[in-house]
């Protein structure tokens, strides 16, 4: 399957205990320093900078969290939620919002629209762990929770 404005990391499907996490953010130094993080995290992850084959990566690979920039130049992060949220393979996955709209009205919004978690730009890498590590740990299926999660 080609990927437009994708990459994966080098682990890919190898190590099916570290979790996949499906980054989508259209600023390329955004992407590379949550690649980074993710990396650091023991995560493995799929980076795109295009929301438009978001849902059909998710169905492919369904990836155990998505990291979902809002303000995209094809469908918006509210959008793709909306229609990851509408298929039943991909409706508990949960979705972080990850995005520079900060006030009170718009994390309302956005959480209305079906996001499990909410992070403001800039962020910390404390927060985005932290939140990863809460979303991982609460999933059902346990048995591929990210490593941080081990005490």
């Amino acid at each position: 399957m080609y990927l437009t404005h994708s990459f994966m990391s080098d682990e890919k499907k190898y190590n099916s205990q570290k979790p996949l996490i499906l980054a989508v953010e259209d600023h390329d130094d955004n992407l590379v320093l949550i690649s980074y993080a993710l990396d650091s995290f023991g995560c493995r992850f799929i980076c795109q900078t295009d929301s438009t084959n978001t849902v059909v990566v998710a169905k492919e690979y369904q990836p155990d969290l998505i990291l979902l920039d809002i303000l995209l130049p094809s469908l918006s992060g509210i959008e793709v939620v909306r229609y990851l949220k509408q298929e039943p393979i991909t409706c508990e996955i949960p979705v972080v919002a990850v995005t520079a709209l900060a006030s009170k009205e718009d994390k309302e919004r956005i959480l209305m629209a079906g996001f499990d978690a909410y992070l403001s730009k800039p962020y910390m890498i404390e927060e985005l762990e932290t939140i990863i590590r809460r979303l991982l740990c609460g999933k059902r299926n346990s048995q591929s929770a990210f490593e941080l999660c081990r005490e």
